[in-house]
């Protein structure tokens, strides 16, 4: 009997081990740290606790070339991008290195935030003017006009930070939009220039520094890091320009070359949910584009009372004008010569 007992233990095990599945995988390459991301892959595995998730955090530049890559090398890509480089992930999608992915939420996103079902704008982030509490007992400025005459009147250096645009995408973006939408943004840099403006690479950079007062004013920040950081540090204060707001967004995408493209659709079919939207309003901070929660994150209250003045980046071919070379290195070159004053 134990002889018996013994060969079907023997049996039953390999049995077993042939017939269980092997864990699904979902590759994610993103533009988020690992601590910011890690509430997203949370809540997407309560809903597929059988899926693991491998995220990998890649400077957006990297997003874009690796996936490039790996896909013209036939070896598979990740199964969801998720950047906050607008042209670039528009630039995958239009190049076809995206693929069509439709979700329960795609009939009712907002046509500015959807190319063609393949590249889906999610969040919803207005670029502000922060500064340093104790500096404006009266009052900042307000607008970019009172921004330019503000600068006017002061002696250099007036304390003033902003992106430099060689080196951050974002920032070279909501540069190509104020000179779309401000016809004196040159003269507002020249006057930036002379009152010995500093740049920066990261939103984190200008923000510390007007937060503790090394800088008393920083221009054209996202304001989603920046209502983040004031909720710890009071002296940051927020101002969204009366004169228009640009929004950026981040952008997702499942790559053609997905090796898990069915996992890719449903991590961005929940970032899509009220439930996902909602994790990226209240955990990460990042205002959602979602109607259905935008008052999680206080969109709903922004788009009322700042209505036309919102000025939303479309996801469309029409970002790829900002990649084309010769318009780069043009625009490039007129910011640096009118931060040096020519």
């Amino acid at each position: 009997m134990r002889l018996l007992l013994g060969l079907l233990l023997l049996l039953c095990g390999p049995l077993r081990a042939e017939v269980t599945p092997p864990a699904a995988e979902l590759v994610v390459y993103w533009s988020l740290d690992e601590a910011l991301g890690a509430p997203l892959v949370e809540g997407f595995q309560a809903r597929h606790p059988g899926v693991a998730v491998r995220a990998e955090t890649l400077l957006t530049g990297e997003i874009h070339d690796r996936i490039v890559r790996e896909t013209e090398a036939g070896r598979g890509t990740a199964d969801l991008a998720f950047s906050s480089a607008m042209d670039l992930q528009v630039k995958l999608a239009n190049d076809g290195y995206a693929q069509e992915a439709v979700t329960p939420a795609t009939d009712g996103w907002p046509a500015w935030a959807n190319w063609r079902d393949t590249a889906y704008a999610l969040t919803f982030e207005p670029a502000v003017i922060v500064y340093h509490r104790p500096s404006f007992p009266e009052g900042p400025p307000d607008s970019r006009g009172a921004l330019l005459a503000w600068l006017k009147a002061q002696a250099a250096p007036a304390g003033i930070g902003t992106y430099d645009v060689e080196r951050a995408g974002v920032g070279y973006l909501l540069l190509a939009r104020d000179a779309e939408h401000f016809r004196d943004i040159w003269p507002l840099l020249g006057a930036m220039g002379r009152a010995g403006v500093e740049t920066f690479p990261t939103t984190r950079e200008v923000l510390e520094r007007v937060a503790d007062g090394r800088l008393r004013l920083g221009y054209n920040v996202l304001g989603s890091y920046a209502a983040d950081l004031a909720r710890e540090r009071p002296d940051l204060g927020i101002v969204v320009p009366r004169d228009y707001v640009v929004v950026a967004s981040r952008v997702a995408l499942v790559p053609r070359a997905a090796r898990s493209p069915d996992l890719g659709t449903a991590f961005l079919a929940w970032l899509m949910s009220p439930e996902g939207q909602e994790v990226l309003a209240d955990r990460l901070r990042l205002p959602a584009v979602s109607l259905e929660v935008a008052g999680h994150a206080d969109t709903a209250a922004m788009r009322e009372a700042l209505g036309a003045r919102l000025r939303p980046v479309p996801v469309s071919p029409g970002l790829l004008a900002y990649l084309d070379r010769s318009r780069r290195d043009g625009m490039i070159e007129r910011w640096r010569a009118a931060l040096a004053g020519k």
